[in-house]
């Protein structure tokens, strides 16, 4: 049976590397941000992924006004990552390592390749996860494949309701 990491719950301590070779713990939130949208993706090999992250580079600034950093991981090697950077144009961080036991306490759908030509190891299928303010899990999506995502501009449009000062949302900041 599939278990997802459930919406309220506390974003679990996961590590992964960026390009310079720095340990990052991946829902930890930066200073100019209190939110954080960690975009997990199956990597170098999915032509999907590359198309999303590069749409989602054109929502990234709407995305920050709102208070929320965005980053993206997968499950490829550094070399996969550093091997599909020509493909991509985003400024978002980039990280790699993603382990199969990461992807499990995540709740992620795993996946094996078809074939040695689409990759070498197990990936995860594509999951979103937007940490508030408290380090809790305030949005997230898991797909069982890549051609199932959140949708970005509604994502960003219900980013900005949620975090507008004006609006008392029932579920801003807690799921108390």
């Amino acid at each position: 049976m599939h278990t997802s990491l459930p919406a309220g719950s506390a974003f679990p301590n996961i590590v992964v590397t960026d390009l310079e070779d720095n340990i990052i713990e991946l829902g930890k939130i930066s200073t100019t941000a209190d939110w954080k949208m960690v975009v997990v993706y199956r990597g170098k090999h999915c032509p999907l992924c590359t198309k999303y992250l590069n749409l989602l580079e054109t929502y990234k600034q709407r995305i920050e006004d709102n208070g929320v950093e965005i980053v993206a991981v997968s499950a490829d090697s550094k070399a996969q990552l550093e091997g599909h950077l020509s493909d991509l144009q985003v400024s978002f961080p980039l990280y790699y390592g993603l382990t199969i036991e990461q992807m499990q306490v995540l709740g992620l759908y795993i996946s094996n390749p078809r074939s040695e030509k689409e990759t070498d190891h197990k990936f995860a299928e594509p999951g979103m996860f937007v940490i508030n303010e408290k380090g809790q899990v305030q949005v997230l999506d898991i797909s069982n494949g890549p051609l199932a995502r959140p949708e970005i501009g509604t994502l960003a449009a219900g980013l900005e309701f949620i975090k507008a000062p004006e609006n008392d949302y029932p579920i801003r900041g807690s799921f108390e």
